[in-house]
């Protein structure tokens, strides 16, 4: 945590904050009450759990420096390590009885099939071979502009005899208006977060990927206009230019497997995760509205073309399709990054209702995920699973950090034992009644 010291005025605030990331990596519970349980302070000072509360998500450190500060921490660990690749995705943060946290809206989940309450998170992750970062995160807020209107709508008087009156129902009006000149949909977020990434040019040689459900004219625009390239999922449904006409990409699609099956040929490509796997691809240069000249390509996992397809789209004209695909597998980093950050370092476990607060719980978040990366890894040989291939696992990398904590507990204990401290007194410094 130590780069990222510059963005803090106090040295206790800093404190604070990198317990709070232990935290969200170590505690069972990663909500700040959890968090603030489980931390013993050896000094004896014992500050109170409001005072975490205010150094983390109050105080007024940088917090919209952290991210910036971020990336150009873990730019160096992705500089001249193959290929790498900026990857755009949104998540569901699940909050089901946090009906009050800032973000969240009552929907139907479309991923498990259920009404939930979520905050819905736009999501930036860079990936190599070797690492995932997640580099930008941002929380939308909700769209409840047809609630605000019917209520209007339901209210709505001929005449306000009243100036009271009459100024509330104007200050319903403003704040109507405000919401719906705020509200930004999911593309128009991920466009911002490529102009930042852009303009700090931390990654000069990472090229994007992204599914359909980002896939704008305005971003891809963007891209192209910095000297860089895109892939993209295209949907079943999509209008190309074919044969002179345009037609559904699937019913090309089908057209091929039906008159010219021999137009797939077999790829081997190297993925992501080092696996090698087989495709059939079909591949050309095809014409779409408003995009213009795109590469299209169809992918089959199965020799006979029995399985549904899939289709690929980029603005490299010039790349073979066993590049595409490539780059495309490391668009599945950002679900990767989604797991983790859910299932270890906390990403939807935030109970703090304000926006600052949940903004900087999720940047959080992000920090101590790139540190579990990064952490030493201990076990004996015994212990390296196979399926780990020899490398160290995140599990092993959590439990290294643990046994550090937990030495320097020890520590403590030893230090109040040779100071003739009673076990009753060690007990209540560590875990006061």
């Amino acid at each position: 945590m130590a780069h990222y010291r510059p963005l803090f005025c106090r040295a206790a605030g800093f404190e604070h904050v990198c317990r709070y990331v232990t935290g969200l990596i170590l505690s069972p519970n990663k909500t700040l009450q959890g968090i603030y349980d489980l931390h013993v302070w050896a000094d004896g000072t014992h500050p109170g759990r409001r005072a975490m509360h205010e150094a983390v998500f109050e105080a007024a450190w940088d917090a919209d420096g952290l991210m910036p500060c971020h990336r150009a921490v873990v730019a160096a660990d992705h500089h001249g390590r193959g290929r790498e690749v900026l990857s755009l995705d949104w998540t569901y943060a699940h909050h089901d009885r946090g009906r009050h946290i800032w973000g969240v809206q009552a929907a139907w989940d479309h991923v498990e099939k259920r009404p939930a309450r979520y905050q819905t998170v736009v999501t930036a992750v860079l990936a190599n071979r070797e690492v995932i970062d997640g580099v930008a995160v941002v929380v939308q807020q909700p769209n409840q502009q047809a609630e605000e209107m019917a209520y209007l709508q339901e209210t709505v008087r001929a005449s306000y005899e009243q100036m009271v009156e009459a100024r509330g129902r104007v200050l319903e009006l403003l704040h109507h208006l405000l919401h719906r000149q705020s509200y930004r949909k999911r593309t128009e977020i991920a466009r911002e977060i490529v102009q930042q990434l852009e303009d700090e040019g931390h990654f000069p040689q990472a090229h994007y990927a992204f599914d359909n459900g980002v896939l704008t004219v305005e971003l891809t625009g963007f891209i192209e206009s910095v000297g860089k390239h895109w892939v993209s999922a295209l949907e079943s449904s999509r209008h190309i230019q074919w044969q002179g006409r345009w037609q559904r990409v699937d019913a090309v699609a089908a057209g091929l497997r039906r008159d010219h099956p021999d137009s797939f040929r077999p790829v081997r490509v190297r993925c992501r995760n080092g696996e090698t796997k087989q495709c059939w691809v079909f591949t050309k240069v095809i014409r779409l509205k408003r995009y213009g000249r795109k590469r299209l390509v169809i992918v089959h996992e199965q020799e006979d073309l029995g399985d549904a397809p899939q289709f690929l789209l980029t603005d490299a004209l010039h790349w073979e399709s066993g590049r595409i695909l490539e780059t495309w597998s490391y668009r599945w980093a950002s679900e990767i990054f989604h797991e983790f950050s859910k299932q270890v370092t906390g990403l939807e476990a935030a109970q703090v209702r304000k926006e600052g607060a949940v903004q900087r719980h999720f940047r959080l978040s992000c920090v101590a995920q790139s540190l579990v990366q990064r952490a030493p890894a201990s076990g004996a040989e015994t212990e390296r699973f196979a399926f780990a291939k020899g490398e160290p696992t995140f599990g092993q990398r959590c439990r290294a950090i643990t046994r550090e904590v937990l030495h320097g507990l020890l520590q403590f204990v030893a230090q109040l034992l040779a100071q003739g401290r009673s076990c009753a007194a060690i007990l209540e410094t560590l875990m006061p009644a």
